[in-house]
This record gives structure tokens, sequence and C-alpha cells, in this order.
């Protein structure tokens, strides 16, 4: 089976009864964040690049159709119209990095019906995941305020592809590194680690265990300093370094208790041993409200490693996220729901100085002072010319979201309490929606 079977089921019976129907112009479906999650000022969008792959190789064999007809237990011959069916259609994204708001389109794919149809749950999947993780490692980085952050989280993500993405996720944002192998060596990001507590366990004493590991790495190292008791494992890593001479590009890392305290002290035994340039980092339970209470006390940590809590997003690990159809066959269309309607017609967003957005129709002319941000990135199935290496891809990724971060209003930026600015609708599509409820609540009417 291919991927085109990581969708949910409604996806495979509405697009069976679209090919049955004959319905195969052109829909465009948006998607977008209805509501930012508890204490977030913006968003970061992410997850494009897996969008992109997944579309650019679609394609439904007969291995996929055999999985439909099994789980719907009907006979092949029903599937049938489904077999080979590639993707054809048109992307117009945010590129990945930059700065996004509530009710502003991520994404929108325009296709024939059935297959913006069957990509739904995975285009859902890996922008709302990505853009939810990019957008708390963007605040770890806004939190430790120039310190630099490292991405330990792979040990506790959910699932090793959600591990690889929170490294290059956090590296798009400015984390300095990660621990995870596979993304350092793809993406080409510094890899950064040091050992655990049963590396110092499997020793007679940490000192032992310092001079092994400095042994077998001759270059700078950090050692584990609080298996046993903190302060006298930063005075052994002292001693060690010490008769090593080794010292610039070096560290001692903290894992558990108050690590304010903790930092204040070991920061007192290295001075005083002459190893002010070796550095103190600081990992265990970290995220941004803990990194911003660190450093507002003037912690003297200097570098911070976090993981779980960043990794899996913990205190928001979801987006209010959708994937609307806005137009079909040229028919501008919209939800009505109570407190999940929609705006019809292909969009574009104008972002104006200090994320001063303004969502409006594709084609319309932007604001003064504005530009476009949604950017056609696939046409005819294909990717639209970019970087080619992946290094490349998220250095661009980095760019932009640097270049947004300095647009963003002080109190979006908040790590306590954000504000976010909020998106208006332009006055063309204001009135394309006013036409389009009055069109539907009439044929309502005479329904």
């Amino acid at each position: 089976m291919s991927e085109a079977t990581t969708t949910d089921l409604y996806e495979v019976t509405m697009a069976l009864s679209y090919l049955r129907e004959g319905m195969t112009g052109p829909a465009t479906f948006s998607l977008f964040v209805r509501d930012l999650p508890p204490d977030r000022g913006f968003l970061v969008a992410a997850g494009l690049e897996s969008v992109l792959d997944h579309l650019a190789s679609y394609r439904v064999d007969t291995d996929d159709v055999d999985a439909f007809a099994s789980v719907l237990d009907r006979p092949t011959r029903d599937l049938a119209p489904l077999l080979g069916l590639a993707f054809t259609g048109e992307v117009r994204a945010a590129p990945e990095g930059r700065v996004v708001l509530p009710w502003e389109p991520l994404l929108e794919i325009t296709a024939p019906l059935p297959q913006a149809q069957l990509v739904e749950t995975y285009v859902l999947n890996q922008v709302s995941h990505q853009t939810t993780v990019a957008s708390k490692c963007a605040r770890c980085v806004l939190a430790a305020a120039g310190h630099p952050v490292v991405d330990f989280s792979l040990r506790r993500t959910h699932g090793t592809q959600a591990g690889y993405q929170a490294a290059r996720l956090g590296a798009m944002v400015g984390f300095a590194g990660t621990s995870n192998v596979a993304a350092a060596h793809a993406e080409g990001l510094p890899a950064v680690g040091t050992m655990a507590h049963s590396y110092i366990e499997a020793f007679d004493g940490e000192e032992e265990a310092f001079h092994a590991f400095a042994r077998s790495h001759p270059g700078p190292v950090t050692f584990l300093v609080d298996t046993y008791d903190t302060e006298n494992g930063v005075a052994t890593a002292a001693r060690v370094l010490h008769s090593l001479g080794l010292g610039p590009g070096c560290a001692v890392r903290l894992d558990s208790g108050d690590l304010g305290a903790l930092a204040v002290r070991a920061r007192a035994v290295l001075d005083a041993a002459g190893l002010s340039e070796v550095r103190v980092v600081a990992s265990g339970g970290l995220d941004e409200f803990a990194v911003d209470r660190l450093v507002r006390s003037g912690s003297p940590i200097d570098v911070y490693a976090v993981g779980t809590r960043v990794g899996v997003s913990a205190d928001a690990p979801f987006l209010d996220s959708a994937y609307k159809l806005v137009e079909y066959d040229g028919r501008p269309v919209m939800k009505l729901s109570s407190a999940k309607a929609t705006a019809p017609g292909r969009k574009q967003v104008f972002r104006g100085p200090g994320c001063a957005d303004v969502v409006g129709l594709d084609g319309e002319a932007p604001p003064p002072g504005s530009v476009p941000l949604l950017e056609t990135v696939m046409r005819d199935g294909r990717r639209v010319s970019g970087p080619d290496r992946l290094p490349d891809r998220l250095e661009a990724a980095r760019r932009r979201f640097l270049a947004d971060l300095d647009e963003l209003p002080p109190q979006a930026r908040r790590i306590a309490s954000p504000v976010a600015p909020r998106a208006v609708l332009s006055g063309p599509l204001t009135e394309l929606a006013v036409r389009v409820r009055g069109r539907i609540e009439r044929e309502l009417l005479v329904g």
C-alpha cells in the first residue's frame, strides 16, 4: 500500500461518490486555524514540505484499492474508479517559517474535487502537527532571550517521525542544535549531546567516568554533574577539566532540582576554579515558561536544552484547524454552521507592517503597503522550483521566520498572556460572503 491509504474512511467514500456522479470539476479547499491555543500570540507555518512531498508522489494503486475495498467490505470492482487517481492540482501556501494568524489560510489546494478531498486528512495532519510544534519552539527561542536553545525531545515525542520533525522545526526557528542524529545528518544541523546518568553509574565514581568520557571524546566535552550531589559533581568536573587542560567549549549539565539555584552554585564553583569559560547547560522538563522564569531571574545558565514538553507541545498539543471547501467548479461556497461559518472563495492574505493583515480574495489588489502572503508552490501536481537541498530549504524558512518575528507587535511575542493581532476581511471578500449567504438562505427557503 502507498500513503494514499493514510486517510480517513469518509474521504474515500466521498471521493468515490464524486467520481460516480461525474463531479470532477476544480475545487478549492482552504486550510486555516479558527482560534489560537491558550498562551499563543502567533503561529509559525510549518508542514508544507511534507505536504508537497506527499502530493508530488500521490497515486492510488492496485494495493490501495484492495485496502479500500477490504475496509469497506465491498468487492474490489466497486472501488475501481479510484484506481490510478493522482494529484494534478495547485497549492498556494504561506511558505514554511512565515508567521500566521487566526482565520488566515495556511494553504489552499485547488484540484479536481475527488483529488482535493482524498488528500485532506494527510494535509491537515502534517500542517496541524508541525505548525503546533514550530510555534512552541519559536516561543522557546523568544524566552531564551539570545541564549542558545537545543532540542532533546526525540525519546518522548509521539513517534520517531514526530521527533525528526521537532528537530527540524526547532532549527527552523533558531534552535542551535539537536540530539537527533538522523535529523542532524539529513538536515545539516549541529548534533549535540552529553551523557546519561547510567554512564556515570556504570563507573566506580564520577571522576573515573569523566576521565573515561574525555579519553573517548578529546574535543570539548560536557559532563553531567547531578547524578549524586550536584555541587560535588561540578567540583569533580572542574578537577578533571583542569587536569586535562580543557576549558573553552566545555560545559557542565544540570538536569534536575532547582535549576536556577544550582546554576548559581555551579557557576561559582567553576569561576573559583578559573574555568569562567566553561558553560552551564540546563535540561529537565524545560519549556518556554520555565526558560522565561530562569532568564528573568538572572540565572547564569548559558544553554537551554528542551525536550518532552516542547516536542509534544504539552500545554497546547493541538490546533483548532479546518480544511474547508470554499469554491467548486467556479461557484463560491461557504458553511453556515453556528460558530463554524467559513468565508467563500479563493483567498489571499495581504501582510501589512506590524502584521496588520487583511484576508481578501485571490486576485484583488493588495492594500497600500502590504504584500501577498500565499505563494504558488505547486502547479499541475509538480513543485514550483525552489531550493533542492534540505538545508537550503530550512535556511530559507529560518530567514522568513526571523523577518516576520521582527514585524510582530511586542504583545504578541510575550510568553505570558500574549495578545495576537487579528486579521480583518477585505471589502470584496465581505461582500462575496454576504451574497453567498443570501443565495444559500434563499435556496433553503425554496427547498
